[in-house]
């Protein structure tokens, strides 16, 4: 369904009314295009000061390798970690012009005072960001830092980039990147996406990078040579996964129930894919699903994506509307990753990617089941990194938890209920399917290995739960 109000006001009578009504203005995303530059403007880093200057030249190893224009402040403590990999960094003082990206090393920052550095970086150029642009803060783990006044300094920063994710508006986004100590090769694949047009409405999220085998790629093709499945491909998001991950370079096996074989069989011809037809809860689903891996050598990706809704409240749900979703939504991903660990069909350094809910995270009237489930997705997800960082065979699970997307089922909603939705995020608008698809490609790509047991909210920065 289309967004009829937000149409409305990128135009210049529905500007003026919604301005002087006061009512909120969406723009127009920036989503991507083949062809296009991963970074489609210039780029402004900036650092606390400090000896460390080690996420500084990571971010420069990433700057350099994407050809972006830089620029820096004068007196930036971390100039010469651009210099030293070959940009031509230039003077921020010296440029009127907007930014499409902001880039702050806040490692250094161990102590409450040290947050001013966050202040006079962006302070100045708060109003000189492109529209679509991109903010991104990169500092260290709370968790792991020795230190309680680096712990508290480093946790502030989570307070700090979703309040500008609030704040800038005109499709801006906000992230922080938590890197581990000696993760820093590892930032690439996250630090090119966030700044990309693929993150569209993704934004006020924390993304840490750890330990991994963070393998080299052909951007324009990450997935090249790689086999991939997704679980109910025929339509909505699963079917933009599909396209997504074939446009990167995958075979995709696409799966879905036999009810929806005529639309699988269409989203795989179309995508140069293979068909499976499954339900996902039968006690054979993961030998079935092996079975169809070994005909490609095995999995390098699964995406576990086919889910379902029976809202009603807890007093009006019968048992079986609670099991069905319980048994589609979160079990069935359980026992398929059990039966490929156990016989070793997924390769090595392959993708696991969960698709979890907002209202996993905040809850949902009526939504009980749904919510009960997706919020088990999480914990699977956690539970299941853990054990992967001991196998050291490069294998890592993520999941995506979408908010408000444009899809059939959303379109059913009731009117006042979808608008709510619709406008109550960052981005005062809903997201595509396709925003959940390019976070999934991000975690499926073999550069990814250092993002493990994340779980990522594609909701444009929804209130909900935040």
């Amino acid at each position: 369904m289309s967004d009829r109000y937000g149409t409305f006001v990128q135009s210049g009578l529905g500007k003026q009314v919604a301005k002087n009504l006061g009512l909120p203005i969406p723009v127009t995303l920036e989503r991507f295009e083949a062809g296009e530059k991963v970074v489609r403007g210039s780029v402004l880093f900036g650092a606390a000061p400090g000896d460390d200057a080690r996420l500084s030249t990571a971010v420069a190893e990433v700057l350099q390798a994407l050809h972006t224009e830089v620029f820096v402040a004068n007196d930036d403590a971390h100039k010469d970690a651009l210099t030293s990999v070959g940009i031509e960094v230039k003077n921020s003082g010296d440029n009127k012009d907007k930014y499409k990206v902001l880039v702050f090393d806040a490692s250094n920052i161990a102590h409450a005072p040290d947050l001013k550095a966050l202040y006079d970086f962006f302070h100045p150029v708060a109003r000189q960001v492109e529209q679509s642009g991109r903010v991104i803060v990169i500092g260290r783990p709370p968790e792991e830092c020795e230190t309680i006044g680096s712990t508290l300094a480093q946790r502030a920063l989570e307070g700090f980039v979703k309040s500008v994710g609030k704040e800038f508006k005109k499709g801006i986004t906000a992230q922080l990147v938590y890197v581990s100590e000696g993760a820093e090769s590892n930032l690439a694949s996250t630090l090119s996406f966030l700044m990309s047009a693929r993150s569209a409405y993704v934004s006020g999220q924390v993304v840490r990078v750890g330990a991994g085998n963070a393998l080299q790629v052909d951007w324009s093709k990450p997935l090249a040579g790689k086999t991939a499945l997704v679980t109910g491909a025929s339509r909505g998001i699963g079917e933009a996964i599909a396209r997504v991950l074939a446009r990167d370079g995958a075979h995709v096996i696409c799966l879905d129930i036999a009810p929806q074989q005529a639309d699988l069989q269409r989203v795989a011809g179309e995508i140069g894919g293979s068909t499976l037809t499954l339900d996902i809860t039968a006690a054979d689903a993961g030998e079935k699903i092996a079975e169809a891996a070994a005909k490609r050598g095995g999995l390098d990706a699964i995406v576990h994506n086919a889910g379902v809704t029976r809202d009603k409240t807890l007093a009006n749900m019968d048992e079986k509307q609670w099991d069905m979703v319980v048994d589609i939504n979160l079990q069935s991903n359980a026992m398929i990753n059990d039966y490929l660990f156990d016989h070793e069909v997924l390769n090595d350094n392959a993708r696991i990617i969960c698709v979890s809910s907002l209202s996993g995270i905040a809850g949902n009237l009526g939504q009980t089941n749904y919510a009960t489930s997706k919020a088990g997705v999480i914990g699977l997800v956690s539970a299941t990194a853990k054990k992967l960082k001991a196998d050291n065979k490069g294998i890592t699970i993520n999941a995506v938890a979408p908010g408000f997307i444009e899809t059939q089922m959303t379109a059913a909603i009731p009117f006042a209920i979808r608008e709510a939705g619709r406008r109550m995020n960052s981005m005062s608008q809903g997201g595509l399917p396709v925003d959940v698809a390019e976070t999934i490609a991000w975690f499926a790509s073999p550069a990814s290995g250092g993002v493990n047991g994340n779980t990522i909210r594609v909701c444009g920065q929804s209130l909900l739960g935040a």
